[in-house]
């Protein structure tokens, strides 16, 4: 059991893999220590999915207030420069901020800056769209492609844009990046870390517990618009469940799709951490630990 001592006057910032415990720790916080939740979950921002994402529930945030957790459409273009601009306002609220989440680039632009790139024109993404990840990535150059996951599409593909919209490469635009709104020696930062076999087994709990809570009534409710394009709809455990109700896969196929797809996502996620947290102090939720 490890003791864990957080400031209760800075902001906290609380990384990890997937199903790591992240939610429950900054839960605790909150209630323990007082402060606002705030989510930096790529796929928790989406109106569509709670139980899917598991995203708090509504007895969760009724025990701390929580702040950009399903409030963004289905269907609404969201990025990183959008989530920055709703986070920042919240530094200088009232509350103390307890960012959570397991979106690296949303904590990265948060700690580091985040280059001020213009919008990207749709007739770009279309074509981007339409391309092949190898294309995508063939085109970059060689400092954007050491910086970026090249495994993963929107990634790549977020970079090709902003290269062939701009004329510059994302790196480039990275290196002009401005102060970052919450540096990292100004708050608390913590990343969760496990082994994989741990991990594992909670993932596959966890995507059980999804099904008894009604995540198949949330798919149901995607049916007529669900969309594997868009980002929503790409959220890990989506296309599988939404298989499973379509008749494409069984029960037991979605089950382990969705633990591999996880796994996998999970993977990327620790690498990231490993690479770009290396000055955030490491829990280990397996071990366990003491707040105090």
């Amino acid at each position: 059991m490890t003791e864990l001592r957080i400031d209760p006057d800075r902001p906290v910032l609380i990384a990890g893999p997937t199903a790591s415990g992240k939610s429950a720790l900054a839960l605790e916080i909150a209630e323990k220590q007082g402060g606002v939740v705030v989510n930096a979950d790529a796929s928790q921002v989406f109106d569509c999915w709670r139980i899917v994402t598991a995203r708090p529930s509504v007895e969760e945030e009724a025990r701390a207030p929580h702040r950009l957790y399903g409030h963004v459409a289905y269907d609404a273009p969201y990025s990183a420069g959008h989530w920055l601009r709703e986070v920042v306002p919240l530094l200088s609220g009232t509350q103390r901020p307890i960012i959570v989440g397991g979106t690296g680039l949303y904590f990265n632009a948060l700690t580091e800056g985040m280059a001020e790139i213009p919008p990207t024109p749709a007739e770009v993404r279309a074509e981007g769209d339409s391309m092949s990840l190898e294309d995508l990535l063939s085109a970059l150059d060689p400092q954007t492609a050491a910086r970026i996951d090249v495994q993963n599409r929107a990634r790549v593909q977020r970079a090709w844009e902003v290269l062939t919209a701009t004329g510059r490469a994302l790196a480039d635009w990275q290196d002009d990046t401005p102060p970052p709104p919450l540096p990292l020696n100004a708050c608390s930062a913590l990343v969760l870390e496990s082994s994989k076999d741990w991990l594992e087994a909670r993932i596959r709990k966890r995507f059980r517990a999804m099904l008894d809570q009604g995540a198949m009534d949330e798919v149901e409710a995607m049916r007529d618009r669900f969309d594997p394009s868009l980002p929503s709809c790409k959220a890990i455990g989506a296309p599988e469940l939404m298989a499973y109700a379509t008749g494409r896969m069984t029960l037991e196929e979605a089950e382990e799709s969705a633990a591999i797809a996880t796994r996998r996502f999970a993977k990327r996620q620790r690498t990231w951490f490993r690479a770009r947290m290396e000055k955030w102090r490491k829990i280990s939720p397996e071990i366990g630990y003491q707040l105090s």
